[in-house]
């Protein structure tokens, strides 16, 4: 039967504004065509290059080095693997060695793996992405970069542990966790929750709960003045760039802090004195 023009024209504009009112289609992720994947809660986007340094460059890291590499290289060749936390000093390394890992093992098992770094903002997500992740024919360490629950967040903490302990929810075979925090207990304790003598223990027994269900808990600790000056020294040595001791002091002085983030930034002020690219 045909229409009159004009109920024609009605039904064309319902069509349209149902078009519109309908949520885009979501493109579909090419799980295997790249080395790294930033997840923002309801897609994926591609990370053609992934930025790390190079293994050597992390110094005076020596044993968190030889643990996280060791099995994110085990992750990569579909052997079994453990989720990590690793938690300490800021400005040690931690993010940083998760990344040169990854670069590494991708070297040594090409196509095997990849990153996926996932926001804190973004985790109520995580389930739709292991979804994904599970379908594919890759190892995928998921990488949430400096967690931290706040004081009465008790809904955070209970989705972590689904996903480490075989929950509903639980990451996929190909799938493990990567965690940074400063804390090792991921949640904070409250100046009441110190002063109480009854329940303190019990309080941070249950905190502590959460970080031991990471089959490696690899803590980073404060750099000492010695360790500092040794980070340097390599670095310098491999670049050749001369530099003094008191000169290193003073710049740490400057910054307020001795860690591996500022010994490296010494170093890039050293190299642009030299008038070298590094």
């Amino acid at each position: 039967m045909t229409l009159p023009g004009d109920q024609t024209d009605v039904l064309l504009r319902i069509a349209e504004a149902l078009e519109r009112l309908s949520p885009p289609s979501v493109p579909t992720t090419d799980w295997l065509g790249h080395p790294a994947y930033v997840w923002t809660g309801t897609a994926a986007r591609p990370v053609a290059r992934l930025d790390a340094p190079a293994l050597p460059m992390l110094r005076g890291i020596d044993s968190q080095k030889e643990r996280v590499v060791t099995n994110v290289e085990r992750l990569a060749a579909g052997h079994a693997a453990h989720d990590m936390l690793l938690w300490g000093s800021r400005g040690m390394g931690k993010s940083a060695l998760i990344r040169a890992a990854i670069r590494a093992a991708d070297a040594a098992h090409p196509g095997g793996i990849a990153l996926v770094q996932v926001a804190q903002e973004a985790l109520h997500g995580v389930t739709d992405l292991f979804a994904e992740l599970g379908k594919a024919d890759r190892s995928f360490l998921v990488f949430i970069d400096d967690l931290g629950f706040e004081e009465g967040d008790g809904a955070g903490p209970r989705i972590l542990r689904s996903w480490l302990e075989g929950g509903v929810e639980a990451r996929p075979a190909n799938v493990r966790l990567a965690v940074t925090s400063n804390r090792r207990a991921i949640v904070g304790r409250s100046m009441s929750e110190q002063d109480d003598p009854i329940n303190t223990r019990d309080i941070v027994d249950e905190k502590l709960a959460l970080a031991d269900r990471f089959g490696l808990s690899i803590g980073f600790h404060n750099c000492d003045q010695d360790a500092y000056l040794a980070i340097i020294g390599g670095y310098a040595t491999d670049l050749g760039l001369a530099w003094e001791q008191s000169d290193a002091l003073e710049w740490s002085r400057r910054r307020g802090a001795r860690s591996g983030r500022v010994a490296w930034q010494y170093v890039n002020e050293l190299a642009g004195r030299a008038g070298k690219a590094i």
